[in-house]
């Protein structure tokens, strides 16, 4: 059995009208999925999530704008029920608004009753999920005698008995938990008409306990494992051997990822499953895709995925953020990386003008600092609570992220007269880049700029095709 490969670098350069708004065509791996699974369960179009998340739309609908304005958090969970998708349409919805005070009523009126009874189950099971959240909650606050190192709230080992930033106020977390459960149970409707909605409770930050799942949410992950022909793809993947060359090479990488997290360290308390689950996952993509095999900068984004959900979760996720987010980014040659770098360039002469020309008068190149930036979409660069929050933001927006983040970075950490002066040259700029003041990578700070920079997508793509054609250009 073959497994039908499309090689992202391959295709690449036909793609620069949809590259930068993360929209492109879906991956089929019908030849994937073995031929007894096919038969029964293959019966029906397989329809493309829209844009990062949408897991079932119709293209073209219209989406509601809404202002980044606190209305969020007031907007009524009432409506958000009654004017659910249509693949949960209620045809007794009228009822909802019809005050029964008798109970007579309840008598005569079927529908009311019915309704009722789904008013309640919906109640209780958004209930039933905060309590189980809430003694999630609890029993991690519990101190249980281990042999094992003091972990904080993300499993990073504390070292000298310091913690991790504070945590949030626990009603604002229970309150934001409460939204997104709802929103999460009707992701249709919201991806649809209230897109901006879920735009700004994501740069707001999802709450730690529903980030895995609303991460498979966004890059639509939960489509291609649930719904779509792909959803074969990763148990056929992890059971084959592999090849040796690529196995060597993962089995390599192991140790370097996250030593000091409890999932792949040598003495946490999961031994060696952690590790065990990221070479499964880098090997079953090395055999979806034998022409690109693997690349060390996969490696950290399979590891922060396996952080939040199981691996074939987390394959699911990497497969999308590989295709979708990042075309060619692991590819050989890093052919996408490289046109990303230019276009970068051409965005830091618009929006910081003095950093531009002292990078050009020394010669500094976009490739000794934005490769690692992009690749490992910053998880090797910021404190870990600013990474999950662009996270948070890049699963949800696309690419144009990773560009807003590297263009704060660089106007606020070398920006000003004083500072140009203080790293007047390469070695200077260079070693500046990799030691950032801790201000400027502050989670709100980061994210506040990434609110009030606007990024055109028109724009953008035109950057990208400029790019694109240059590059073929100076080569042929």
């Amino acid at each position: 059995m073959q497994i039908s490969s499309t090689s992202s670098n391959s295709h690449y350069a036909n793609m620069s009208d949809i590259r930068m708004t993360v929209s492109c065509p879906p991956e089929t791996f019908e030849d994937t999925v073995p031929s007894k699974q096919v038969k029964k369960e293959i019966s029906f179009v397989i329809q493309r999530p829209e844009r990062p998340g949408e897991t079932h739309s119709h293209h073209g609908s219209k989406r509601s704008s809404v202002s980044d304005s606190e209305e969020y958090d007031d907007f009524p969970e009432e409506e958000t029920r009654m004017r659910m998708s249509s693949s949960a349409y209620d045809p007794n919805a009228h009822y909802q608004n019809h005050e029964i005070c008798d109970t007579n009523d309840y008598v005569n009126n079927p529908f009311a009753i019915q309704q009722l009874k789904q008013q309640q189950q919906a109640t209780s099971r958004v209930q039933f999920q905060l309590d189980n959240l809430e003694n999630k909650r609890k029993k991690e606050q519990v101190p249980v005698e281990s042999n094992h190192p003091e972990t904080d709230r993300f499993g990073f080992f504390v070292m000298n008995g310091l913690s991790s930033s504070p945590q949030l106020d626990p009603k604002v977390l229970r309150r934001r938990e409460k939204k997104w459960i709802q929103m999460l149970d009707n992701w249709r409707y919201f991806m649809d008409e209230k897109f901006e909605l879920v735009k700004a409770r994501c740069r707001k930050g999802i709450p730690p306990s529903l980030r895995g799942r609303a991460w498979k949410y966004l890059c639509g992950a939960t489509f291609q494992m649930e719904v779509s022909a792909n959803r074969f793809v990763f148990d056929y993947c992890v059971k084959q051997a592999g090849d040796p060359k690529w196995n060597e090479d993962i089995q390599k990488d192991l140790s370097r990822q996250f030593p000091e997290h409890e999932m792949f360290a040598r003495v946490g308390k999961f031994g060696n499953n952690g590790k065990n689950d990221l070479f499964d996952l880098l090997k079953a993509w090395t055999v979806l895709h034998p022409e690109e095999g693997y690349c060390q900068g996969q490696a950290p984004i399979a590891a922060v995925l396996l952080m939040h959900m199981p691996v074939r979760d987390a394959f699911y996720c990497f497969v999308q953020i590989c295709h979708k987010y990042l075309p060619g980014y692991y590819s050989s040659g890093l052919e996408a990386v490289q046109v990303d770098g230019d276009i970068l360039v051409k965005m830091l002469k618009e929006k910081s003008k003095l950093t531009y020309r002292h990078f050009k008068q020394n010669g500094v190149d976009p490739a000794l600092y934005m490769i690692e930036w992009f690749m490992c979409v910053f998880c090797r660069t910021l404190p870990w609570p600013t990474v999950l929050r662009v996270w948070d933001m890049f699963l949800c927006e696309g690419v144009k992220i990773l560009f807003k983040v590297s263009l704060i970075l660089l106007k606020y950490g070398l920006g000003t007269p004083s500072q140009i002066k203080q790293f007047p040259d390469m070695p200077a700029i260079v070693t500046r880049l990799r030691n950032l003041p801790a201000e400027i990578k502050e989670e709100e700070f980061i994210v506040q700029r990434i609110s009030e920079m606007t990024l055109n997508d028109v724009e953008m793509e035109k950057m990208h095709f400029i790019a694109m054609k240059t590059r073929q250009m100076r080569f042929d």
